[in-house]
């Protein structure tokens, strides 16, 4: 899909919903502090951002901050994240996406510090909703390393683990990527508990997963890859 297809929010829908998903981050423990950043385009080539050094949960309008994706701030007065360079290449990667959000969600985290991705063929909506999750190396946060370690997953996939960092998820619109973020918390939980507490798991067999990936293309969500 080219980004000349997409529909995009207005300014103050943009805001509002980031306003909103930064609440819900915050409340499902998803992010501490001041972690976390959100962006949403309102135009093949602007987005709406978070500020640094604020807690996603009390982020108030006039806190956003308005930039294109070259990273020229338009409007706001508070300094963007410094991870926001991660969004833009995320967007320069794959110019149909319109949303991104980066967490630090407890369980996913830290499957992203072991390095394991997730990619466990036992849960339906792991597989419909995301498919695998890959693990990208280790990146130093806020560094040119971090969009260059995320951008070979831009295309095929549906979020990423960041190395012993946390993940990002993107999709067509905010609320499509926030709930991206917590399917893939809910999956790493069930793999988590699957695999090493109870330590037994009914896996899907080959033909299972291609009737969920014909439930994913129908969904109109070709991304993802395949759980083997």
């Amino acid at each position: 899909m080219s980004d000349k297809n997409c529909t995009y929010p207005s300014d103050d829908e943009a805001r509002k919903t980031i306003l909103e998903v930064g609440k819900r981050m915050y409340d499902k423990g998803f992010v501490a502090s001041n972690d976390g950043n959100i962006t949403c385009k309102v135009s093949d080539d602007v987005i709406w951002t978070t500020p640094t050094g604020v807690s996603k949960g009390f982020m108030t309008d006039d806190m956003l901050i308005k930039m294109k994706l070259d990273g020229e701030v338009i409007e706001g007065s508070c300094k963007p994240s410094s991870e926001v360079k991660m969004h833009l290449r995320i967007y320069k990667e794959n110019p149909a996406l319109t949303a991104v959000v980066h967490a630090h969600p407890l369980i996913a985290t830290c499957f992203s510090i072991a390095g394991i991705p997730l990619d466990d063929r036992i849960l339906a909506e792991g597989v419909v909703q995301l498919g695998v999750v890959p693990c990208a190396p280790f990146a130093m946060p806020g560094s040119d390393e971090v969009p260059d370690s995320v951008a070979p997953y831009c295309k095929d996939y549906n979020g990423v683990l960041l190395g012993n960092h946390g993940a990002v998820t993107w999709g067509t619109d905010l609320m499509h990527a926030y709930y991206r973020l917590e399917t893939l918390e809910y999956y790493a939980k069930v793999i988590l508990i699957n695999r090493f507490v109870i330590g037994k798991s009914n896996r899907f067999s080959d033909a299972q997963v291609d009737e969920l990936i014909k439930i994913r293309e129908n969904l109109g969500i070709y991304t993802g890859g395949r759980p083997e």
